[in-house]
């Protein structure tokens, strides 16, 4: 049976477009607005990334890093993660969602708990950013035996030799990060040769599903739009800082922005 991140990029490949991948980090800006917010952009995103806060993240810059920031203020745990996911699946049976993080919290927990916890709860697949492959071969297992994706990290420094074994041992989703730097940095090297970068990854098995993530933004996301899939995430922690410092409601801005980033891309 196909996994429901599977689906999603079939559904996509059907429509000639890239998956739309939204990041957001649970408990931001509240546990309550962090689901309306999932809630909502689920209508327009085809794929939700959900950060699960931590106090050191060391991959992000500094809209996420403030993101993260803002949830563990308002006391977000990571059971409170799962609480969000789970009331979320309620409602969504079949919209995939990808828990992202660091693997400290995970070590803390328990790794069959914690992913004892992501099945109970309704979690698709999971992204943990400083569990590198092959260090990650025995829990990425683990993953698959209870039907959760795991998925690879790729960069434009991963040699040819290392690129195939970690493609090979994949499951539904790659993530191509398109630059070396912290999440939500411009993007210093040109859509152009980010492309020919993932053409080149993906013409070793074109059947896996390739996304680009780092520094995609509503200015870049159309020059991109070849790819399997886009993650946007750096732009949407902006919006939901500015809309607090306005005083605005981020559920809605945050509607709005995802709603014109899936027009950019059909």
């Amino acid at each position: 049976m196909k996994s429901k991140i599977a689906l999603a990029f079939n559904n996509c490949k059907k429509q000639e477009r890239p998956a739309l991948i939204t990041y957001t980090v649970a408990g931001d800006n509240t546990k309550n607005n962090s689901l309306k917010i999932l809630n909502k952009i689920s209508k327009h995103a085809d794929i939700l990334e959900l950060g699960f806060p931590h106090n050191t993240p060391i991959a992000d810059g500094g809209q996420i890093q403030g993101s993260s920031h803002r949830a563990l203020k308002n006391g977000i745990k990571l059971k409170d993660v799962f609480q969000i996911v789970k009331k979320f699946k309620k409602n969504n049976p079949y919209k995939p969602i990808i828990l992202m993080g660091y693997f400290n919290l995970i070590y803390q927990n328990g790794e069959n708990n914690f992913l004892k916890s992501c099945k109970l709860s309704g979690v698709d697949g999971l992204i943990i950013v400083d569990l590198p492959y092959p260090e990650n071969k025995n829990f990425a297992n683990k993953c698959k035996r209870m039907s959760i994706n795991f998925i690879q990290l790729l960069s434009p420094t991963t040699s040819k030799d290392r690129m195939k074994k970690i493609i090979k041992d994949s499951h539904d989703m790659i993530y191509y990060i398109s630059m070396l730097s912290t999440t939500g940095g411009k993007l210093k090297v040109s859509p152009k040769k980010i492309l020919q970068k993932y053409n080149s990854i993906k013409r070793v098995n074109p059947k896996k599903n390739l996304v680009i993530g780092f520094g995609i933004t509503d200015k870049t996301i159309t020059s991109l739009k070849s790819a399997n899939g886009l993650v946007v995430g750096s732009m949407l922690c902006k919006t939901i800082a500015n809309s607090l410092k306005m005083g605005q409601n981020p559920v809605t801005k945050l509607d709005k922005v995802v709603y014109n980033l899936k027009r950019k891309i059909i």
